[in-house]
């Protein structure tokens, strides 16, 4: 036998307000049973788990999502991100197009923006 990933599961300090971010990030719904205050939320589709915990983060992840733009740019892709309320961590964007940027969602979880789909040669 083997095993499968369920969920991955993300710490956080408001569940239901950090799901409602990546909801948006992903274009993908909040699991319809799951409401402010819940402890727990997943985002359907993803299978990301978001569960609030006492604890503030406070090192760099050791596990981060990597997104790849299906229908825009890289660039355009962290512009609509940043007005989502992401931040910017660190810009690894080189001048011929390659790298990618480094952000932080509300909670300051980072994650990588790469080259977009159309973007990538080969």
């Amino acid at each position: 036998m083997t095993s499968a990933i369920r969920h991955m599961t993300i710490d956080c300090s408001d569940a239901y307000a950090l799901a409602g971010f990546w909801s948006r990030v992903l274009d993908l719904p909040v699991h319809e049973d799951d409401e402010p205050g819940d402890e727990e939320v997943l985002i359907e589709g993803a299978g990301l788990l978001f569960v609030t915990v006492p604890d503030a983060k406070t090192v760099k992840n050791r596990v981060h999502l990597d997104l790849q733009p299906q229908d825009r740019t890289r660039d355009e892709e962290v512009e609509r991100l940043l007005g989502l309320g992401a931040t910017l961590v660190a810009d690894r964007r080189n001048p011929d197009g390659t790298g990618w940027a480094v952000l932080a969602d509300p909670e300051g979880n980072e994650f990588c923006v790469e080259r977009g789909k159309g973007e990538r040669t080969g």
